[in-house]
């Protein structure tokens, strides 16, 4: 699965730095989850010359979930059991990080 699309690219074009917003204002443009095991990271902005996003992350722990940030080669790269490897959630659509954030990452 391609996790990062021209269409996507453009949207993180489109919502550039959030650093000056409130999570409420800012949309979480693309969800990646591991679908045999834990991990589930919501990306709100992209790097494209560092490939990195930032976003929110719960590796599993909803206590422990954070803001960060995670590289697109590094979810590239991963297998997980049967080696498959991260997914892009297809079916996310138009949340914002205090969502996320207040379901502690948990949306499915």
């Amino acid at each position: 699965m391609e996790l990062l699309t021209d269409e996507l690219l453009e949207e993180f074009k489109k919502q550039g730095d959030t650093s000056n917003k409130t999570a409420d204002e800012v949309r979480v443009i693309a969800k990646f989850f591991n679908p045999t095991g834990v991990g589930t990271w919501f990306a709100t902005e992209y790097d494209p010359v560092d490939r990195v996003f930032f976003g929110f992350a719960n590796l599993g722990d909803s206590e422990m979930a954070e803001l960060g940030t995670f590289s697109l080669d590094e979810l590239q790269e991963y297998r997980g059991r049967f080696g498959l490897g991260i997914e892009r959630d297809l079916h996310f659509h138009n949340h914002t990080l205090k969502e996320v954030m207040d379901a502690r990452g948990m949306m499915h």
